[in-house]
This record gives C-alpha cells, sequence and structure tokens, in this order.
C-alpha cells in the first residue's frame, strides 16, 4: 500500500468509501454486513487505513455497519471520516444532535475526520448562515478533541467553493472534490484543484471512476491504453491519473464487492503516475467521450442577450451535459434548486432568438426541451 503524509500521519493513499457496500436483493437500505465486514478485512489486512462513512448513506445503515466492523480494531490503527448531512436543508438547525447521534452509530469517542457534507448551490447560503451555528459548533468539537481534523467535500461550482472558503477556509484542513480524468474538464476540476492549491489545502478524490462510468471503455479507447501500458487494466488508468496530481492525498473508492477490492489493492501497491504523453491521449480520448454524448458550448454568452426569458443558457446547458453524460443523477438537480423556477429550462418559449446568434449553431431549444422532460421523468 503506498502512504501520502498528512501533517503528522501516514494516510492508505486508498481509502474505502462506503457508499456502495455490498446489500441484500438489491435493497440499498440492507446491507450485506458479513460481506462489509470481509471486506474491512480484508482492506486492513493489506494496509488501508482510512475509512469514510456519512449520516445517508445506505439509509442511515452505513456508519452502523462500518462501525461496527471497525470495533474489532485498535482505535488507533484506522482513521474514521463522517460528515454533517447539509444536503438535506431540514438538518441545518439540528448539528448537535447529529453529531452525537453519530458517534454513537459509529461507536467511537471522535471521528478523525469531520466534513461539511456536499457544499453546493443548494445549501451554501445556508452553510454560511451564522444562525444555524453549523460552524462554531464544530469548531468547538474540534477544540474539545471530537473531531481531530475539519473539511469539507463539495459538489459544486467554482464560485461556490470559493465563497465557502472565503468564510471558512482558514480551518479547512483538507477538501473533497469529485474528481476523474474526465471531470478534469467536464466538470472544471482543474480549476478546483488550483483553486485548493492556493489555500494549501489537500485533496481527498471522491468518483475516481465516476460512478463506474470510467471502469471499462469503448473498445477503441481501451486499445489505445494498452498499447501505452499492457499490463495495466483500465480502471487503474483512473487511478494513475490521480497519482499524477501532487495535491492528491486520499483516493476514495466506492468499492461494493470483494473482487472491486482487491482490484484496486492492486494498482496501489505501487506509484506509477502517467507521462506528459500519456496524460495527453487520456484526455483526447476523454474529449472525444464528451463530444458524443455533449453539447459544444463554449459559453460566448451570445444568446443571453437574445433570450427574452433572460435564462442563464449556458450555466443551464453546462447542466444538461452533465445530466445527459451522467444519464441522471443528482448534480443538475441539485443545481437548479439554487435558482428561481422562472430560469429553469422548462421556462423556454422555443423562441430561438438564441439560436440565431449561437456561433456552434446549438439547437438550444430542443435542449431546453428535452432538459425539462428529463428532469421530470
Amino acid at each position: 500500500m503506498i502512504y501520502n503524509t498528512f501533517q503528522d500521519m501516514k494516510l492508505s493513499a486508498l481509502g474505502m468509501g462506503t457508499m456502495r457496500l455490498p446489500v441484500v436483493d438489491g435493497n440499498d437500505a440492507h446491507i450485506d454486513e458479513k460481506a462489509a465486514e470481509a471486506m474491512v478485512a480484508y482492506a486492513m489486512e493489506h494496509g488501508v487505513n482510512y475509512y469514510d462513512t456519512a449520516w445517508g448513506y445506505h439509509d442511515g445503515n452505513s456508519e452502523l455497519v462500518v462501525g461496527k466492523a471497525l470495533s474489532s480494531y485498535p482505535r488507533e490503527s484506522y482513521y474514521l471520516a463522517t460528515k454533517f448531512p447539509g444536503y438535506d436543508l431540514a438538518n441545518m438547525d439540528r448539528v448537535e444532535s447529529i453529531f452525537e447521534k453519530q458517534l454513537e452509530k459509529c461507536g467511537v469517542s471522535y471521528f478523525d475526520f469531520y466534513l461539511f457534507h456536499n457544499v453546493c448551490e443548494m445549501n451554501i447560503d445556508a452553510y454560511l448562515d451564522p444562525k444555524y451555528g453549523i460552524y462554531d459548533y464544530l469548531m468547538q468539537q474540534k477544540k474539545a478533541g471530537r473531531i481531530r481534523h475539519l473539511g469539507f467535500s463539495a459538489h459544486g461550482s467554482l464560485d461556490v467553493i470559493k465563497r465557502f472558503l472565503a468564510a471558512y477556509g482558514k480551518d479547512m484542513e483538507f477538501c473533497q472534490i469529485q474528481l476523474n480524468y474526465l471531470d478534469w474538464r467536464f466538470q472544471d476540476a482543474k480549476a478546483k484543484v488550483e483553486l485548493l492549491a492556493e489555500h494549501n489545502i489537500p485533496i481527498w478524490v471522491m468518483e475516481p471512476l465516476r460512478g463506474g462510468k470510467l471502469a471499462s471503455l469503448a473498445p477503441t479507447y481501451e486499445a489505445t491504453l494498452k498499447e501505452m501500458r499492457p499490463e495495466e487494466e483500465i480502471p487503474a488508468w483512473a487511478f494513475r491519473f490521480l497519482q499524477s496530481i501532487p495535491s492528491v492525498t486520499v483516493t476514495l473508492s466506492g468499492m461494493s464487492d470483494m473482487e472491486q477490492l482487491q482490484a484496486n489493492l492492486r494498482t496501489y501497491e505501487e506509484d506509477k503516475p502517467l507521462s506528459a504523453q500519456e496524460m495527453k491521449t487520456l484526455l483526447a480520448i476523454t474529449d472525444e467521450m464528451l463530444g458524443k454524448k455533449t453539447l459544444p458550448c463554449t459559453a460566448c454568452h451570445y444568446c443571453t442577450s437574445h433570450c427574452p426569458k433572460g435564462l442563464d443558457i449556458p450555466a443551464l446547458l453546462a447542466l444538461y451535459n452533465e445530466h445527459c453524460f451522467a444519464e441522471g443523477g443528482f448534480i443538475a438537480p441539485m443545481a437548479l434548486m439554487a435558482i428561481p423556477k422562472e430560469k429553469w429550462p422548462s421556462a423556454c418559449i422555443g423562441c430561438r432568438s438564441c439560436e440565431a446568434v449561437c456561433p456552434q449553431q446549438i439547437k438550444i431549444s430542443e435542449a431546453m426541451a428535452d432538459f425539462a422532460q428529463k428532469l421530470n421523468g
């Protein structure tokens, strides 16, 4: 196992994410505890010392199962992380009761790492609102030793992360972001990495395989990669990409069976970052992948001055591209919750005024109608 230095600790470069534990009969709330415990035991035996859970994972059962699985090991032999569930605005005034319950569920007296969960457009205002006392309470717990290290995770835009850092950046010790070679440009993850570097905040990675989409590629792409590294499995390319980014400290993989765990452990037996040519080839492949499923909006904003409804068309098209490529997911609906419904794609009246000035000749009205339909299921 490769280890990276964080302050005075050595953290396993591969951390075990517990959002996708094995389940019974396809029921996400019913974790296969025996299988999960076997995976934790195997991970511990092979050097994984970082375990990440959260209040909402597996309908609230992940913290229980992870805590139980780790309870047979000395507390100082592993690092446990969980998060305050700000993805649900109904939780904002419950920070104390939730934190106490999390300690109880995990069966521990402190968390090694604790995060503001999912800082995004939907909740940034609430996270920054002092009336909820979230920041103050968590800082108190850190001072009391019940939180050893405080950080945040973010699915939000670069501007949202900037707002959060402007308020709390001086006290954030790490940041967990969605980072993979597909999102390097698609979600502007590169700019997020650079922003965090400016604040000297190390990176924890989530979604390294983009929900499994990077575990296998089209045959032509796989052949190109195999030609450069014949011995490398396709999922390993996603991890080698992350090994090429100096600020990445821990990469969390949500492994749902022993086979995935064993494969990832083999990858993390050694550090093999990409060469400049390999990086160039991999990013060229992602451009092709995205080009087949996304619209070529360059955010020139010519369209916005011609929209009678005042829609932020480039922003909506970016969310449309995300929604189409991911074949659904929570990111686009979550971002839309932060803007008035009269500015949603359903507000488009199909006048095509925007299309008359679009340099890319995008059929914007059709995209807006399709987006609205997809959002409605």
